[in-house]
């Protein structure tokens, strides 16, 4: 790398070989650096702590030889002597002059408000789920984010998309792949669901999904709860994981498993959730929301709330041993719920029974009534292997290990930038 002052504004075409510019962060990462000349680019800005430069993860001081020359939130090169991860007697190599009366937003939001960095540890997280799914051997698949199909679930609204619809969960092509005989698979996929919005909801979100054939859904606990501890471990260093408030919980398995009659017992005084759903949904929902959630997050450690009520059951099988109940199970952690997972219904007689009750049920609201999933029925009927499955929403957990409260904290994108 030459050592020559270039002064003044100059073209990209005049800094050199590819790989000649460094941005911010690899320099505050690069202590052999230290005492050499380096081209750093970035945005140039100028607060109380003097002049900077900038890229969406990190800042370092930059000592300019003519600081006349700066404009301020710029994009800029500069070049100088590295010393104590500052740039001193640097002058600048290149400067694209920005328009001062108008705001950098988007250079704002990741840095700034410190999205870059949790984006960088979001991507990390990202690569270890992957990891931890190789290492069990499971497939990673891709499926369709639009389709002809969709589920019937009263509770989720699909978003049509010529002729078809944005997916609110990819669980009924992978149960297609289940039908086909893989055997273990899991996906990182954009899912996307009407009307959702607020600090723990967003129309378009990342889905973590992923099935395994020929295991109940207890698997599907033990998968989940080393799932976390793992990334926990890998990610905070420990096998505690502190919470946006402060506190502290600890993911070494196994979790707390609690069912739904004991949960509704014990934080609700109801003695049975499942008689109470089918007679009174409504209270039912209230009374989970009121009570049995805020009873789970006083509780100060994860915690599976399992065997919901049969009119509760969505995509699961119902109990082979006490039919008022589902193989449903979901995880809560900091008062966060995680993830919903089953044992699977494979019964394409009861599948689209349910169906048809659900469609019912969407236009006596007045909702959308989707058609019934006819090629994913015709998979079932086709034979689907007893499994188990669960679907996790990833920017809660990012979110999570990142001690943030809100998922667009973790997202390149909340909707309101989209």
């Amino acid at each position: 790398m030459s050592k020559a002052a270039v002064p003044g504004p100059h073209s990209l075409d005049e800094l050199g070989p590819a790989g000649d510019v460094l941005s911010p962060c690899n320099v505050c990462r690069e202590p052999r650096l230290e005492g050499r000349v380096v081209r750093v680019g970035g945005r140039l800005i100028h607060d109380a702590s003097g002049w900077r430069l900038a890229d969406a993860f990190d800042a370092m001081g930059v000592e300019l030889t003519d600081p006349s020359a700066a404009v301020h939130a710029s994009i800029a090169v500069v070049e100088g002597t590295l010393k104590e991860q500052s740039l001193v007697g640097a002058q600048i190599v290149h400067q694209q002059r920005i328009d001062a009366t108008i705001l950098p937003l988007e250079f704002q939001r990741l840095f700034d408000r410190g999205v870059g960095q949790r984006l960088r540890l979001r991507a990390r997280i990202l690569g270890e789920v992957r990891q931890f799914f190789a290492a069990e051997g499971f497939l990673e698949v891709d499926t369709p984010i639009r389709s002809t199909e969709c589920g019937t679930e009263t509770h989720v609204e699909p978003l049509s998309c010529k002729g078809g619809y944005l997916i609110t969960s990819p669980e009924l092509h992978m149960k297609r792949l289940l039908v086909a005989g893989v055997p273990k698979l899991f996906q990182l996929v954009h899912c996307f669901r009407a009307g959702e919005l607020g600090p723990l909801h967003s129309p378009e979100f990342l889905m973590l999904e992923w099935y395994r054939a020929f295991t109940g859904y207890k698997a599907m606990l033990r998968d989940t709860e080393e799932l976390l501890h793992a990334l926990c471990r890998r990610i905070c260093s420990s096998s505690s994981l502190t919470l946006p408030s402060g506190a502290s919980v600890d993911l070494t398995p196994p979790f707390l498993r609690l069912s739904m009659r004991d949960a509704f017992a014990r934080f609700a005084g109801v003695a049975d959730a499942a008689e109470l759903a089918e007679r009174d949904e409504d209270q039912y929902f209230q009374l989970l929301v009121d009570r049995v959630e805020p009873g789970l997050a006083g509780l100060g450690q994860p915690v599976f709330l399992f065997d919901y009520p049969a009119t509760q059951a969505a995509l699961a099988r119902v109990s082979p041993t006490d039919p008022s109940v589902a193989e449903r199970f979901e995880l809560y952690v900091g008062g966060v719920e995680l993830c919903n997972g089953y044992g699977e219904l494979n019964d394409a007689a009861e599948q689209r029974a349910r169906c048809e009750l659900d469609r019912q049920r969407r236009r006596a609201l007045g909702r959308s009534v989707p058609d019934a999933p006819a090629r994913f029925l015709s998979a079932l009927e086709q034979g689907m292997p007893p499994a188990s499955g669960n679907a996790l929403g990833m920017e809660r957990l990012i979110a999570l290990l990142c001690r943030e409260e809100r998922i667009d904290a973790v997202c390149p994108f909340p909707p309101d930038a989209v």
